[in-house]
């Protein structure tokens, strides 16, 4: 959640972007070092309080803050911009983001229709949970009006925190001017308490990152089917069918087809790929452009040259494979020896039988040929035959005097029963 924030955060060109933490703390800073600056709050004593942590900080900083909510993934730059634009044109000390929905706080106004205070679910009158404007908790304001604001918090209330939303009290108490920017587009305050909140907030990304790529020209059976991460890169006239996940720091090309029920996870694929049904691409994969893969192929941490194919039921892992190789079904590249992970090299042209097992690490030569069955322990030279499985041998009429003998023990065993 907090990497949707801070991503369309850095997107509005903040001069400083700072992360208030408490609990789990090292785990956060760990995922975000390098990008934001931490404040940390040690006791979680509201909103306000977090705010407080955080004003050391800005102690040489002059200029507009935007406070917004770790917890509140959906929200955009570009909302961001309307509130900074909207704070210009109405001459506004603090501006504030309202919505309509299942939202906490009631934005109560006066009589003239200004913005007076924000009262929270748990405090408010009967009559002022009627009121259908919410505060999302999103505010633009000076660097000083967040100093006095918070200045002047008290914890008189059922929780015993600082609430932030009292500082909108405190600029109308004070002559300021407030303003609110009503955000037509609900589901961007979508706030996250609960697994529930969790799932409806995802669904809500997976309708904005769809019609993303749809606008991009990207082509899905039902969008609603297919889930694709933040920040995944899709080229134009890519078909993308139901049930696919596509995650990570993945990028797919222009004209590629994702068959039904395929998992992509961190990988490349070039133009013009064929992937699945039912194919899964583990982290680190590059399937180079004309791949062509099918239904069961699993592949782990590998390259596939241009125009390679594995049609079904094989497991790629750790390889590194030239163009126009063909995998026969039932191959397995055999990469892990109950201690370490080995890689082996498939060179251009080379042909892998049905069944066959390339035990790694080795190298197949370029143009190489791999009879069915074949168990490749050791490298196969450039346009070579390699066969290494047990010779056949057969026994003439085994079959007739198989089911004679077990029909004479049959017989016995029956006489036997009967006396």
């Amino acid at each position: 959640m907090l990497g949707h924030v801070v991503t369309a955060a850095e997107a509005f060109n903040p001069a400083r972007l700072i992360v208030v933490v408490g609990r789990d703390a090292e785990q956060v800073e760990k995922a975000f070092a390098g990008r934001v600056e931490f404040a940390h709050q040690t006791e979680l004593k509201g909103t306000g309080h977090a705010v407080k942590q955080a004003l050391p900080m800005l102690a040489d900083f002059s200029g507009d803050v935007l406070i917004l909510y770790g917890d509140t993934p959906m929200l955009t730059a570009e909302t961001f911009a309307r509130m900074l634009d909207m704070k210009s044109d109405t001459a506004s000390d603090l501006l504030m983001l309202t919505a309509m929905g299942p939202i906490p706080g009631r934005v109560v106004r006066n009589s003239a229709g200004k913005v007076d205070r924000i009262v929270e679910a748990q405090d408010a009158t009967p009559e002022e949970l009627e009121i259908e404007e919410r505060n999302t908790g999103v505010y633009m304001m000076s660097v000083g009006l967040v100093r006095e604001g918070i200045a002047s918090l008290k914890d008189d209330n059922q929780q015993g925190e600082l609430y932030l939303t009292d500082v909108v009290g405190y600029a109308v108490q004070n002559g300021l001017n407030v303003e609110a920017l009503l955000l037509e587009d609900g589901e961007q305050c979508l706030g996250i308490n609960t697994r529930a909140d969790l799932a409806l907030a995802t669904e809500a990304m997976r309708r904005r990152i769809n019609a993303a790529h749809m606008e991009a020209g990207v082509s899905f059976v039902d969008p609603s089917q297919v889930y694709i991460d933040a920040g995944v890169e899709i080229g134009a006239d890519t078909l993308i069918e139901p049930g696919c996940v596509i995650q990570g720091a993945s990028v797919i090309g222009n004209g590629v087809h994702l068959k039904s029920q395929c998992v992509i996870e961190s990988s490349r694929l070039d133009d013009d790929v064929v992937l699945g049904p039912m194919a899964h691409l583990r982290p680190n994969c590059h399937l180079m452009a004309g791949v062509k893969i099918g239904n069961f192929v699993e592949i782990k941490n590998s390259t596939l040259g241009e125009g390679t194919k594995s049609a079904h039921l094989t497991y790629i892992g750790d390889a590194t494979v030239g163009s126009g190789v063909n995998f026969g079904c039932g191959t397995i590249v055999v990469n892990y020896d109950g201690i370490e992970k080995h890689r082996s090299t498939i060179e251009d042209g080379a042909f892998i039988g049905c069944n066959s097992n390339i035990i790694s690490p080795v190298t197949v030569g370029k143009d190489a040929f791999i009879a069915a069955g074949t168990n490749v322990s050791k490298d196969v030279p450039d346009d070579a035959l390699a066969v290494a499985r047990v010779r056949q041998n057969n026994l003439e009429a085994w079959v007739s005097k198989r089911n004679a003998r077990r029909s004479k023990q049959y017989k016995a065993k029956k006489d036997k029963s009967n006396k």
